[in-house]
């Protein structure tokens, strides 16, 4: 099937069955899809955390507009973002690439100083909100894996973000939760909108063209 027809089957899963679960090969494809994701200055400011423990699901489900979902998804995908930038982080990753590129370390550093001087006039609530989009990009990329695969799932940014920060220590790691996504096999008869058209605003208006 194509991209298109893998997006027209796709839906968000409103009701999974708990006693199927993604493989871990396939679950290894839709995260190296998110990994490979494009970011901002190729930063990959974001990371994800990858539930499958049933005792924490339990716990993440406080505060989740959708609980069932969450309980009964066979895998739980948190897109969590840096809190902040630094000359550190940006010397870590640009470090990486030198290194994996086999050029002299500092290769990059006209450019990374400029971006260093962008960052370091914004607030950490600035890098966040800058942060935190990169993550959508890289969910995108995974929501199209996962139904070129056949794997359902759920986007979901209706959760307490604080409860699922503390429970999974994202505070020490300098992230904060962004968004989820559920990865698993529809419920064929409590997912009430599988058996729905999808719907999309049309073509001719989505589309403005100047």
């Amino acid at each position: 099937m194509s991209l298109i027809q893998d997006l027209e089957w796709r839906h968000a899963v409103k009701a999974y069955d708990p006693t199927k679960k993604v493989s871990e090969q396939d679950l290894n494809a839709i995260l190296e899809a998110a990994r490979l994701a494009p970011t901002s200055s190729g930063l990959q400011p974001f990371r994800v955390i990858v539930v499958e423990n049933q005792e924490l699901k339990e716990k993440m489900v406080q505060g989740a507009l959708n609980p069932e979902v969450m309980r009964d998804s066979s895998h739980v995908l948190v897109f969590a973002a840096w809190d902040s930038y630094s000359d550190e982080k940006i010397d870590k990753v640009y470090d990486y690439h030198t290194d994996v590129r086999d050029l002299p370390r500092g290769r990059f550093g006209s450019y990374t100083d400029k971006i260093k001087e962008i960052y370091g006039a914004q607030t950490p609530e600035q890098h966040f909100a800058h942060t935190a989009r990169q993550t959508y990009i890289a969910l995108g990329f995974a929501l199209a894996q996962a139904a070129e695969l056949k794997i359902d799932s759920t986007p979901a940014e209706g959760f307490d973000n604080t409860v699922v920060d503390e429970i999974l220590g994202l505070k020490e790691l300098g992230l904060k939760s962004v968004s989820l996504l559920y990865l698993g096999y529809r419920d064929e008869e409590k997912d009430w909108l599988s058996h729905m058209k999808k719907v999309r605003v049309p073509m001719e208006e989505f589309i403005i063209k100047k």
